[in-house]
């Protein structure tokens, strides 16, 4: 990589074919790189300027923030490296458990040097959640935080940690400076890793609503990042403001790696907070963020909004959900931003459509704009998967450098996914305009997304299932101004129980991320079928919008 190639901005777009069918620009070119190697050129390029500031849960004074130059922070990367290379063996998963602190970014860069696949987890799981995790992506290691908003992390893996047989080393994050200073003792070489080899496992789920681990590579996820930020409008030497959860590719990729390949200072967010988030981009001069609509909703509704100085801000970027018109009216009118959004999946490292700075308000608030550099989208049938004409709904598939390598050790749930022919496809319904523009139409999954996190109803409904009160439930999502969908769950009591809303939102939350929680409750005495016997869930959406699903209360 060079400073010129990197730096180049996309201003290319697509040119589209009669049927729904588009191709990214071939420039920027999709660089064969590691993480490791994304590092160094920063650090070799960028020695003495500033990569990382932690920023702790209540801020405080900036001047208290620690921070690492791109030497300190490849410096401590590389301990990092040498330290778990003693431990485990190139391909072998590591688990990271922990909020947005610095060192889970160091850990990011120092497992990649070291050959080693990180497996990702939401600061949020409970007990079981964790567990599958662990089990499923057998995971040899985990590095965890003690506790986080009152979830007890390590007390969790200690007690959990007899039922995953191949977890041999936890690692808690108050012993990092202790593991750095093994790896100083422990100079060996570091392998040698491929631009091809998997770096990290994040879990998503699918229509059964069973976690998968996307298997993703340093390919793809060092391109993305890169060529997002780019098309951003991110420049060289920017500083950018990190909100996004580190266990989600918006932070561990787009966030931690994008900043690397701009060569940007990335001042991350332990936990989000509105308020604290306007202080940072004023005392900091932040110049481009990402967030989910819920995130920029409540800036824009903060008290401080208004008097904050924001000027600074050039660049915001959104997606995860619906991005109402009104939203981006209002950060472009009123911070004099551009506002840009985007529209992927974990699998596929995570962005394949994307609007561009200088589209028109329209398609940046109704479109998910155009495919990415090096990648490919079209439209197709459902049922037959013949590419669709201009304009027709079908399902959006996307293929090029960024997809994932498949569902780590699920080969079928990897062929229904990803075809012969190389297309992932997204379960997305969406259509394609004469311009190359995409749109989305709905969903061939049940996925809802609040506030930029997917939920999946199977998981839900098979706890809700177990409860003893319970005889049928259905999960949906219903649209919110604020999240995007809100969690509602539906259900059928068992003859002679009752149903209470407190009981069961209790229940839930005991075995479950609070995200994941239904927010409404409501009660039926039968279902809307098919003629197969399958719950009608639109149909359930269509009566709870004419108010005809009694509450629960």
């Amino acid at each position: 990589m060079t400073a010129t190639s990197d730096l180049h901005e996309i201003t290319s777009k697509p040119v589209p074919t009669a049927m729904s069918y588009a191709a990214g620009p071939s420039d920027p070119p999709v660089r064969e790189m590691t993480l490791g190697g994304l590092l160094d050129w920063a650090a070799a390029t960028v020695p003495q300027r500033i990569a990382l500031v932690g920023v702790p849960v209540h801020a405080g004074n900036p001047a208290q923030h620690p921070h690492w130059t791109y030497a300190d922070l490849r410096t401590q990367a590389l301990r990092g490296a040498h330290a778990l290379a003693a431990r485990f063996k190139p391909g072998e998963r590591v688990a990271v458990w922990a909020p947005n602190i610095p060192q889970w970014v160091m850990l990011e860069f120092g497992a990649a040097y070291a050959g080693l696949v990180l497996v990702t987890v939401n600061p949020g799981f409970k007990a079981g959640e964790v567990q599958y995790v662990l089990k499923q992506s057998r995971a040899a290691g985990i590095l965890v935080m003690d506790s986080y908003r009152g979830n007890p992390m390590r007390a969790t893996v200690d007690a959990i940690a007899p039922q995953c047989p191949e977890l041999r080393s936890i690692i808690g994050f108050d012993e990092w400076q202790a593991l750095l200073a093994s790896g100083d003792a422990a100079p060996g070489e570091l392998p040698v890793v491929k631009p091809s080899d998997a770096v990290m496992i994040q879990y998503t789920s699918g229509t059964t609503g069973f976690p998968k681990g996307a298997h993703l590579h340093h390919r793809g996820l060092v391109n993305n990042a890169a060529h997002t930020l780019a098309q951003m409008g991110v420049q060289d030497g920017d500083t950018y403001l990190g909100v996004m959860p580190l266990f989600h590719t918006a932070g561990s990729v787009l966030a931690v790696l994008g900043c690397v390949a701009r060569r940007a200072t990335h001042v991350l967010m332990e936990t989000f907070d509105a308020g604290i988030a306007l202080e940072l981009i004023a005392s900091y001069r932040s110049n481009a963020m990402v967030g989910v609509p819920t995130m920029l909703i409540a800036m824009l509704e903060h008290p401080a909004f208004a008097s904050t100085n924001l000027s600074s801000v050039r660049s915001i970027c959104s997606g995860g959900s619906t991005v109402p018109a009104h939203l981006v009216n209002t950060l472009e009118h009123k911070l004099g931003a551009k506002f840009t959004i985007v529209f992927g999946m974990t699998e596929c490292s995570p962005v394949c459509l994307m609007t561009h700075t200088d589209d028109t308000l329209a398609d940046k608030a109704n479109t998910l704009g155009t495919p990415m550099p090096g990648v490919e989208v079209k439209i197709v049938d459902a049922v037959d998967g013949a590419t669709l004409p201009v304009g027709e709904v079908g399902e959006i598939c996307t293929r090029g450098y960024h997809v994932m390598l498949g569902y780590f050790e699920m080969p079928q749930a990897t062929a229904a996914a990803i075809d012969n022919d190389g297309w992932l496809h997204t379960g997305d319904l969406g259509a394609m305009d004469a311009r190359g523009y995409f749109t989305i139409e709905g969903r061939l999954k049940d996925m809802i997304i609040r506030g930029g996190e997917n939920i999946y109803p199977r998981e839900l409904e098979e706890l809700l299932f177990r409860h003893p009160a319970v005889s049928e439930v259905a999960v949906i999502g219903l649209p919110s101004e604020r999240w995007g969908e809100e969690v509602a769950a539906v259900i059928r009591a068992k003859p002679g129980l009752p149903l209470v809303k407190d009981e069961l939102f209790n229940y839930v939350r005991e075995h479950l991320a609070p995200h994941k929680t239904p927010r409404h409750w409501f009660a039926v005495d039968a279902f809307p079928m098919t003629g197969s016997g399958k719950i009608q869930k639109f149909k359930l959406r269509e009566m709870q919008a004419k108010g005809e699903l009694p509450t629960l209360t």
